[in-house]
């Protein structure tokens, strides 16, 4: 990879990631009224980090089973509501046992 191909690559990752930090304080200077608005913007780092990341947790381990124990494993504890380290200490836990057992 040449250099100046690299500097291009560098230069829109920091557009990529500055951007969305910036166009939200120079649209939305007063407070945000809007209750559907609040709760969009609430909720889409919730929804883009699931999105990103519920894909991968089937193929992360050996087997499809051992993925789905703990992905089940994990959607308990959370409707518990549980701390996110019990959650994923459980998982992992679960995930580890069940790969024992296969």
């Amino acid at each position: 990879m040449s250099v100046s191909r690299l500097i291009i690559y560098i230069v829109i990752m920091a557009l990529v990631t500055y951007v969305p930090r910036v166009l939200p304080v120079t649209l939305f200077r007063h407070q945000i009224k809007s209750r559907f608005v609040k709760s969009f913007l609430d909720y889409t780092p919730y929804a883009v980090l699931g999105a990103l990341t519920f894909p991968d947790i089937f193929t992360s381990t050996g087997s499809m089973i051992s993925a789905a124990a703990g992905t089940v494993a994990a959607l308990v504890m959370a409707y518990f509501d549980r701390s996110l380290v019990e959650v994923a200490v459980t998982a992992v836990a679960v995930v580890y046992i069940v790969e024992l057992i296969l």
